[in-house]
């Protein structure tokens, strides 16, 4: 096993993410596997404005920043301008399926090679954890203290639902909760990577990642959360694999 920060990662500034956030995980896991496949001076990455912004700081990758929800297109048209690029989105659950869902849907409809990785706390993180398209049934953000009533503010999104039947490259959800799902998280990005590296097209990961902090509950109980609620509602796995590679 390998400990040692990967060169593709600065950890000397400071971090601006909460205590117990996965962004930080998905960040290093994500350099884990640029550098694991040799591909770094080709990475660029797309940032939203929202917590996944502060990645700029820790990834050494050239970065482009988006409007809010508007990272996906914006990562097919550099892809379109930088072929030789491997391009990663980053977005949020907010981003990607409020705001974005057209654009997420419509690169999913043309098969756009790049990388969508979408970091899925299930609220709007940044702004002060409002109802997103994946806040579960019940459950409490500031916009609904009282839980999530499907009746009145209509049923959570299942992205692995309205991206499957489409013919895009990959599609997966993934967590970053415990250690053996951050190896397949790092596994599934991989192999997404190796996908556009082949001009399979368009490939989506879902990573469930802790928000403590508009939770409202402490870092051990949130990795509990998405095993033991989140994950039951959002499963983890792979729903399209398409291309030729098992």
């Amino acid at each position: 096993m390998e400990y040692r920060l990967p060169k593709d990662i600065d950890m000397t500034q400071q971090a601006s993410w909460c205590p117990g956030c996965g962004h930080g995980i998905v960040c290093r896991v994500i350099a884990e596997a640029v550098s694991e496949l040799g591909v770094s001076d080709r990475i660029i990455t797309v940032d939203d404005v929202a917590c996944g912004q502060f990645g700029q700081f820790a990834l050494k990758y050239n970065t482009v920043m988006s409007a809010h929800g508007r990272t996906i297109p914006v990562a097919a048209g550099i892809k379109n301008a930088r072929p030789d690029a491997l391009v990663i989105a980053r977005p949020g659950d907010g981003s990607a399926y409020s705001i974005g869902i057209e654009s997420t849907l419509y690169s999913a409809i043309r098969n756009d090679n790049i990388l969508a990785i979408v970091i899925n706390n299930s609220v709007f993180g940044m702004t002060g954890g409002q109802m997103s398209p994946t806040s579960l049934p019940g459950m409490k953000t500031s916009t609904t203290p009282f839980g999530r009533d499907e009746k009145k503010d209509g049923s959570m999104v299942d992205i692995a639902k309205i991206l499957g039947q489409t013919d895009m490259a990959y599609l997966a959800r993934c967590a970053v909760n415990t250690p053996a799902n951050i190896e397949k998280t790092k596994k599934a990005i991989k192999k997404a990577l190796t996908k556009q590296m082949n001009g399979e097209g368009f490939c989506l990961i879902d990573i469930l990642s802790m928000c403590p902090t508009n939770w409202k509950m402490s870092e051990a109980d949130a990795c509990e959360f998405i095993r033991n609620t989140q994950s039951s509602y959002l499963p983890l796995g792979e729903f399209v694999d398409r291309g030729g590679e098992e």
